[in-house]
This record gives structure tokens, sequence and C-alpha cells, in this order.
């Protein structure tokens, strides 16, 4: 049966899946950015972080060489020892959307 909500309370439920939805789409994407991550020392992979806000969540990353890696490009010779990889960020965001599409399916079926 579903769940009812009373005409004035409509505004904070819905506010209230809505910040629950990017609260754990956010942890989500850097559980999955973690795993692909390639490991060598593992600097990289613990360097993620996380910043959420109300209605927004980023998961980023300050190594220096944290973006030609992700994206599976070359990088310079001063860098040695860091491996070119096979870049992971597209497969990792077109996941997520489909994780976030199915988590608000989910919430819409149960509200």
């Amino acid at each position: 049966m579903p769940r009812q909500i009373r005409l004035d309370q409509i505004d904070d439920y819905a506010l209230d899946q809505i910040k629950t939805l990017v609260k754990v789409a956010t942890l989500e994407t850097d559980r999955r950015l973690k795993l692909n991550t390639p490991v060598d020392t593992g600097r990289l992979r613990a360097s993620w972080q996380i910043k959420q806000e109300e209605f927004s969540g980023a998961v980023f990353n300050n190594l220096p060489y944290a973006p030609p890696v992700v994206a599976g490009v070359d990088l310079p010779p001063s860098w040695k020892g860091i491996q070119r990889t096979t870049p992971f960020l597209d497969a990792v965001a077109k996941d997520i959307q489909t994780y976030i599409d199915s988590e608000a399916g989910r919430i819409g079926r149960t509200s």
C-alpha cells in the first residue's frame, strides 16, 4: 500500500527524498571510483574526496596526475612510474546514471 502523505507535507517529503538520493548517489560514486581506480602505491585511490551539500554532491581528486590517469591519456615523462591506464570515468558515470535512475524509480514506487 502506498504511503499516505498529507498535502501540507508533500514539499518536505519530496525534499527529504531528493537530499537522500543526492547523498546516496555521491557515496556510491565515491565507492565506484575507488573500486575502478588503478593501484600502484594506492595514493590515487586513497585521495578521492567527497564534498556534500544539501542538494549537491561531488567526488574529486586533487592529485595532479588524477585527470590523465582517470581519462587514460598519456602522461608527461616527468611522471615516471605512473602508468597509462584505460579510461574508466565514462564507464563509472554511465553506471552511476543508471543507478540514480533506478533509485529515483524505487523512491517513486515506494512513496
